[in-house]
């Protein structure tokens, strides 16, 4: 997935104009991308999401290997399923394991529901932010959010021995 320099303000930019566009400009707009014509039975608010996702993942970076293997594992279950004759229910595929080192870079964005309401934080260079604060720690964060002392990792389903965003140390007032 090849990356190429972009800023933000000319990707937001870029992904505005799809939405000026009618359907026969998104299947045109698809055709530049894909090289190749645009499944004819998608609408137009389909063909709009995956062209704004294909267009930031082109600036940005796309999904890691591990989770397209594990989405192609997903699907390929699925088709299986289907080809046997299981019948297939709304319920989600299982929640993949996670690995025992886990590092999570800036702008990864952990999501858990507690109380009925759902909760994003939002990995920072420098810790955490939940609701426009930033926290130094997970943990800082759970017990903002439950009220009580929880382990930060394990309250997101992450492992214990996750690799923290750097954050850096003060020097003490007067040291030189």
């Amino acid at each position: 997935m090849g990356r190429r320099s972009v800023n933000s303000q000319t990707l937001e930019v870029e992904i505005a104009g799809l939405r000026d566009l009618d359907l026969t400009g998104l299947r045109e707009r698809w055709q530049k991308l894909y090289g190749r014509p645009a499944p004819a039975h998608l609408p137009a608010y389909l063909l709009l999401r995956i062209l704004a996702y294909k267009i930031q993942a082109d600036a940005l970076g796309g999904l890691d290997h591990e989770t397209v293997r594990f989405l192609d594992a997903v699907a390929a279950g699925w088709k299986k399923r289907k080809a046997a004759g299981v019948r297939l229910g709304k319920a989600p595929p299982p929640v993949p394991p996670v690995p025992a080192r886990r590092s999570l870079k800036p702008g990864t964005i952990l999501a858990r529901e507690h109380n009925g309401e759902l909760h994003r934080v939002v990995v920072m260079q420098d810790g955490f932010a939940w609701n426009g604060k930033p926290y130094r720690s997970l943990s800082e964060v759970a017990h903002a959010i439950t009220g009580t002392k929880w382990n930060g990792p394990r309250f997101f389903g992450l492992s214990n021995d996750f690799k923290r965003p750097r954050v850096p140390t003060r020097e003490p007032e007067g040291a030189a």
